[in-house]
């Protein structure tokens, strides 16, 4: 009799223009944003307040970008790195459409690209996953990279394919959402006077506060967006018995605590590219700082963009360092981020 539980692939299954179509969509409500905000300190006012929101032209306030972006991204986890060594970049990220109270999303993978690692024991399989809403309208769409194990070390390796990823979204392919103005921003209850033209290219912002990650939390959050890799979940399956911390969590812990120094960044509007540089573990205390990398106007009314690059590192980091004489990154760095955000002029 075939088996009915599901083993999750392994790099062998995996060819490109294969296309996944995954389960289970989800309605949001409202509680998402209560567990996302009790998960991280996140104080951003146009996902905090209907008001707030209102006032900037939305019809309320949408979910937070990087929930929706978790929600998406766990869909597709039993598909693409339920055997994963590592979720290790991403590219070409867009938010495309708020995601609000009452939505239905799924998401759906296509395969374009694989290379097996030179230890024949892994590869490493490139994904552009797609997030729809009820009404089949994309909201989100980006390109992940995993390191996924092999079933069978003597399988043959497949031809490599790697696929041709922009370094950065370009400011007019950034979607500013319907309706949305910032002209009539309120700045004192947003939380601080910066504006987009008080930020020089170059400048870099240590955020200050830190956070200690706790197990509890971790398990809460890969629960909540039922991110299931047996890496996350299961203590026995690395060598070192420890759970590694979903890297989902790491992100948006460093977002929450650039709110310090970057209050007015409301919308992540594209994720140009991104590094787990190295594992996080229970225990460790997560800090933050962003360098400006690039500013620029867009075709809303007082709406501009800033592009950020958001490094989370842990104890023992040196502030603003990032990689070393050898080009690889500290040990201490956790994650490396480059994003666009939308800010008043």
């Amino acid at each position: 009799m075939a088996t009915k539980t599901n083993p999750g692939r392994f790099f062998e299954d995996y060819a490109v223009g294969q296309v996944i179509e995954h389960a289970v969509p989800r309605t949001i409500a409202e509680g998402e944003r209560a567990l996302y905000h009790a998960l991280y300190p996140a104080r951003h006012a146009l996902y905090s307040s209907d008001v707030f929101a209102a006032e900037c032209g939305l019809d309320g306030s949408p979910l937070d970008d990087l929930a929706a972006f978790h929600v998406v991204f766990g869909k597709t986890v039993p598909d693409v790195s339920l055997n994963a060594v590592a979720n290790l970049g991403y590219a070409e990220g867009r938010w495309l459409l708020p995601v609000y109270p009452g939505d239905t999303l799924r998401s759906v993978s296509e395969v374009i690209g694989v290379k097996e690692n030179s230890n024949g024991k892994s590869g490493n399989v490139y994904v552009r996953t797609l997030g729809l809403n009820q009404n089949g309208e994309i909201v989100l769409d980006y390109v992940r990279w995993v390191m996924v194990r092999k079933r069978d070390a003597a399988s043959p390796a497949p031809v490599p394919v790697l696929p041709e990823l922009r370094k950065v979204v370009p400011v007019e392919d950034l979607v500013i959402p319907e309706g949305l103005t910032f002209e009539d921003y309120d700045f004192t209850l947003a939380g601080e006077p910066h504006r987009l033209s008080d930020y020089e290219i170059g400048e870099k912002i240590d955020h200050v506060d830190g956070v200690t990650i706790e197990e509890a939390e971790h398990m809460l959050a890969t629960r909540l967006w039922q991110n299931t890799a047996k890496v996350h979940f299961d203590a026995t399956f690395r060598e070192d018995g420890k759970r590694l911390i979903y890297g989902g969590h790491v992100i948006s812990m460093a977002r929450a605590l650039s709110f310090n120094g970057l209050a007015n960044a409301q919308m992540i509007v594209a994720l140009n590219g991104g590094a787990h540089a190295n594992p996080c573990f229970a225990g460790d205390t997560i800090k933050a700082w962003s360098e400006v990398l690039d500013t620029a106007e867009t075709g809303a009314p007082g709406v501009g963009a800033i592009r950020l690059r958001l490094v989370a590192t842990k104890q023992g980091a040196t502030p603003f360092a990032l990689k070393g004489d050898d080009g690889k990154y500290l040990p201490e760095v956790l994650l490396d981020l480059d994003y666009w955000a939308l800010m008043p002029l």
